[in-house]
């Protein structure tokens, strides 16, 4: 088993920044993929950004490349999304994920392991 614990959300102002955390425990974190998903009032999940294993490698949606960035912290067992330039629509409650392949995440678009999620809201 592993257990995700997402915080860093918030209100902010459209233009503005956040940094999502997710922290791991359990099964050993370097041996998963990690990604993001979100999922806005209405509407269902979607995929936002995934990383390898090892943190070599990233895929984002298309929605988000150029202001949001995915990276990890294996030493500290945590994944990060560094959110910049956000935008109304961006408001959700964004998920972390791990699975153990990246393309379980980026590709098929789901988890093997999920948080509870952190709401963000953006305003206008």
């Amino acid at each position: 088993q592993v257990q995700l614990v997402e915080s860093g959300g918030g209100l902010v102002q459209a233009g503005g920044s956040l940094r999502l955390s997710c922290a791991a425990s359990g099964r050993t974190f370097s041996d998963y993929a990690m990604g993001w998903f979100r999922q806005a009032p209405g509407k269902e999940r979607e995929f936002v950004a995934a990383i390898t294993a090892g943190g070599s490698g990233t895929d984002y949606a298309d929605s988000v490349k150029g202001r949001f960035t995915i990276s990890r912290g294996n030493v500290k067992n945590t994944v990060y999304l560094q959110m910049n330039s956000l935008k109304p629509e961006d408001t959700a409650v964004y998920y972390c994920a791990a699975a153990n392949r990246i393309h379980i995440i980026a590709t098929l678009h789901r988890g093997d392991y999920w948080g509870q999620g952190t709401q963000v809201t953006v305003s206008s």
